[in-house]
């Protein structure tokens, strides 16, 4: 499955610190149990990249 491509399967996010001093991102959902975990500098990598997605996004969603 690529990015673009939707989907009908629906899965919970949780994400928090966990006692090691991880950060986890844990997915959950119909056959997904998927506990996901990142050094804090990778987690604050991945926020970024999260926040540059959403930036392009309404860049898109505003041509529409």
């Amino acid at each position: 499955m690529g990015i673009n491509k939707q989907s009908d399967v629906s899965a919970n996010l949780q994400i928090g610190p966990t006692s090691s001093g991880a950060v986890r991102l844990y997915v959950e959902g119909d056959g997904i149990d998927l506990p996901l975990d990142f050094e804090p500098d990778e987690a604050e990598e991945i926020a970024e990249e999260i926040v540059a997605a959403a930036k392009q996004a309404r860049s898109i969603a505003k041509k529409k």
